[in-house]
Formats: structure tokens, sequence, C-alpha cells
């Protein structure tokens, strides 16, 4: 059983950066792909970016290309969404999740764990 705790969220103004961490726990974290996720009030939650277990192959949404970056590290457990140029539309509960199942997704069927959620409010 993986535990994910994500961190960072918070309220910042257009054009800032954030760095979000999703630490895990409970599992060998190495062998999960990793994937962030969104979910803005009254839409449904989205995909975001994902990274494969070895960390070097990422997908990401077109709306965040070029603006946010996965990363992990593995020797610490934890998985990073560095997010720049924010815009008031990337407000939302952002999650991280973990993947037993697949080597890579961006689909949210493939996930099996998933943390609580972190806030990142952007101002205009």
């Amino acid at each position: 059983q993986v535990q994910l705790v994500e961190s960072g969220g918070g309220l910042v103004q257009a054009g800032d950066s954030l760095r979000l961490s999703c630490a895990a726990s409970g599992g060998t974290f190495s062998s999960v792909a990793m994937g962030w996720f969104r979910q803005a009030p009254g839409k449904e939650r989205e995909f975001v970016a994902t990274i494969n277990w070895h960390g070097d192959r990422t997908y990401y949404v077109d709306s965040v290309k070029g603006r946010f970056t996965i990363s992990r590290d593995n020797a610490k457990n934890t998985v990073y969404l560095h997010m720049s140029s924010l815009k008031s539309e990337d407000t939302a509960v952002y999650y991280c999740a973990a993947s037993r199942r697949a080597t890579i997704a961006m689909q949210f069927f493939w996930y099996d764990y998933w943390g609580q959620g972190t806030q990142v409010t952007v101002s205009s």
C-alpha cells in the first residue's frame, strides 16, 4: 500500500512559480509511474503530467507544456511538479497519483493510489 502526501500549494499571482511535492511511503516508489492531476471547481479531474519509473519519459497536457515540469527523486521517494508562468486557469486542487500497472499513463484509471490534494490558487 502506497501513501501519497502532497505539499507546496498556495495562493500566488499570475506569472509566479510554484513547486508541488508528493512524498510517497509504504511501498517501492521506484517501481511505480507517477502522475499529477488537477480538479477545478465545477470541473472534472484532468490529467496534468506523468513520469515513468526511471524519470526519463514525461507527458503533459497541452495547456501546461513549456510551463510545468514533472520530475522525481527515487532516493527521496518524492515526485515534483514545477509550475511557472502560472495563469488563473491553473487554479485547482492538484493531486498526485501512483500506478503499479503502467510504465507511464495519462488516464486516471491506470492509477492505484491517490493523495488528498493540495490547493493552488492563482490570482490575476
